[in-house]
């Protein structure tokens, strides 16, 4: 895959669209705008369909448990909570075993939205991917899960330097 091109003055330059960075990037800039579009009648905010999702994969987690695995920072992290629950749609408990953090889980309302919000992201995800072959797509995927893991692999290796 070509990386870059020379200008006239003998630089190296970076052809935007053969940049894997830049082409993901601007996928999920889209992809989140078709996403608010989608929420924008439930009053939901696409920042909350992570936590949503990995609350109702786990039942409750704790803050860092949250940021970790959503690849998030602990402020945003913590903006994002309190966010959610001024809108009724997570609750915290004391942690436990550790009185200094909360669990968080979701409420009732939240866990009653989520077909409704697994059908808006199925048919949002649908139709992103409509010019693709059903393999074409599985490729994509599968591609992309590689990409993430490698990623994630690179980023906390670097963050322990």
């Amino acid at each position: 895959m070509r990386s870059g091109r020379r200008s006239k003055g003998g630089e190296v330059r970076l052809d935007r669209f053969e940049s894997a960075g830049f082409l993901t990037n601007l996928c999920a800039r889209l992809f989140e705008r078709s996403i608010a579009d989608a929420l924008r009648p439930l009053n939901l905010n696409p920042a909350y369909l992570p936590v949503v999702f990995m609350l109702a994969d786990t039942g409750d987690a704790c803050q860092t448990e949250l940021a970790e695995a959503l690849a998030v920072r602990q402020p945003t992290m913590a903006a994002t909570l309190n966010r959610m629950e001024r809108d009724g749609l997570v609750s915290h408990q004391q942690h436990p075993t550790d009185r200094r953090m909360r669990t968080y889980r979701l409420t009732p309302a939240a866990e009653g939205r989520l077909q409704e919000l697994t059908e808006l992201l199925a048919n949002a995800n649908a139709s992103a991917l409509a010019a693709l072959s059903s393999d074409e797509q599985a490729t994509y995927l599968q591609l992309s899960r590689i990409v993430a893991q490698t990623l994630s692999e690179i980023t906390s290796t670097e963050d322990h330097l």
